[in-house]
């Protein structure tokens, strides 16, 4: 996959040079960020991404039943398929302010750079592709897919990979941040939802009776003193906790929400099997009380090496762009195409902080070199 022979091509100039306006793609992705989008109800901005993917004349737009939305370039000769993928959910509540607000050199807006702007550059790099007759030997797919944040579980990108695997050969995924930083090791995560119901009662009266909190807590206390590997690197978070009706109730329901992590499953599967003897032992010591847990998030490990033609591209592009480049592990659309051993990278767009909060921030100074960087990745790959 080599780059440099893209650099001449004269379309591929003018393309270069129209991805440089970043105060369009930027408008883009606002417009996209004001479409409310979270995790299990991407239909508003999913109708969005669609229209304009049909706008541009692409081949087989649609959605599909989960709720991505598809639109294929097709290649000009046989070849293996290309996916460039960007999740068009967010973390955010429907009832979220999306006021946009500018402060010096940032742009202000929940969900902007998580993962507006990656849409918005899925949609623009489409459109030079397009507008410039850019050669591509196999068909390259532009999919906005689902349930990529918190319990989606990455749905969307397993539908559509279950969709196109019998041609794809690579997928590119697309963060709108992260600028430089080429996440080729998805690490695996798991995530349980644990809980407990007893009989509950009033504080006074019925004291001694067994609280769902009080068991629940006791759990949690256990989980925070395991110590997971330290190599391979592998997590553990209680991210949630919920139960009771008031203070002087003894609760009959409470929940936690866990999430466990590694870059190596045979060490995330050793800690998740500590956990579930945590689990069990105290559910043993009660028998008035009922403990649970239903697996609500699955997400594979897989990886390529450094030196794998897709991550060489993508280290020649974002240097080409100048990009400090580092590689990085981490949980992304990703995962499913790497643990299924097709050869996947996630890159960013341009720089940006506070993701997930009501105060994220996109730093627009990088994103035409980004955009840069990402056209010739793309075109490397469709190769």
């Amino acid at each position: 996959m080599d780059i440099r022979r893209w650099q001449a091509d004269p379309s591929v100039q003018a393309a270069l040079q129209h991805l440089a306006d970043v105060k369009t793609i930027g408008n883009t992705a606002i417009a996209i960020q004001q479409v409310p989008a979270p995790t299990f109800d991407e239909d508003r901005r999913g109708a969005l991404v669609e229209e304009r993917l049909a706008r541009l004349g692409l081949s087989d737009v649609e959605r599909d039943t989960v709720g991505n939305v598809y639109g294929r370039r097709p290649g000009r000769a046989d070849g293996a398929a290309l996916m460039l993928a960007a999740h068009i959910d967010t973390v955010f509540p429907l009832e979220t302010d999306l006021a946009v607000r500018y402060e010096g050199d940032r742009i202000y807006g929940p969900g902007l750079g998580d993962n507006s702007l990656g849409v918005a550059g899925l949609l623009h790099l489409a459109q030079v592709f397009q507008e410039y007759d850019l050669p591509n030997r196999g068909d390259i797919w532009f999919v906005g897919d689902v349930g990529e944040e918190g319990l989606g579980d990455l749905q969307g990108m397993r539908a559509a990979v279950a969709r196109l695997r019998p041609h794809l050969g690579a997928v590119i995924a697309l963060e709108g941040c992260d600028f430089g930083k080429l996440h080729h090791q998805a690490i695996g995560v798991r995530r349980y939802r644990i809980d407990v119901t007893a009989p509950g009662g009033h504080s006074w009266g019925d004291f001694g009776s067994p609280s769902a909190i009080h068991v629940l807590v006791r759990i949690a206390a256990q989980l925070t003193e395991l110590s997971p590997s330290i190599d391979p690197r592998t997590t553990f978070n209680i991210g949630v906790i919920s139960g009771g009706t008031s203070v002087n109730t003894i609760a009959e329901e409470a929940s936690l929400l866990l999430d466990m992590r590694s870059v190596e499953m045979n060490a995330l599967n050793a800690l998740v099997r500590r956990v579930d003897v945590i689990i069990a032992a105290e559910a043993a010591r009660h028998s008035r009380v009922r403990v649970s847990v239903k697996t609500v998030g699955n997400r594979p490990a897989g990886a390529i090496p450094r030196n794998h033609p897709l991550v060489q591209a993508a280290t020649a592009a974002y240097r080409t762009s100048g990009a400090l480049v580092s590689y990085v592990q981490s949980s992304t659309d990703a995962n499913i195409p790497l643990s299924e051993g097709i050869p996947a990278v996630c890159v960013g767009l341009t720089d940006g902080r506070n993701a997930h909060r009501q105060d994220e921030y996109i730093l627009p100074a990088n994103l035409g070199r980004g955009m840069q960087a990402l056209l010739l990745l793309v075109l490397a790959a469709s190769e």
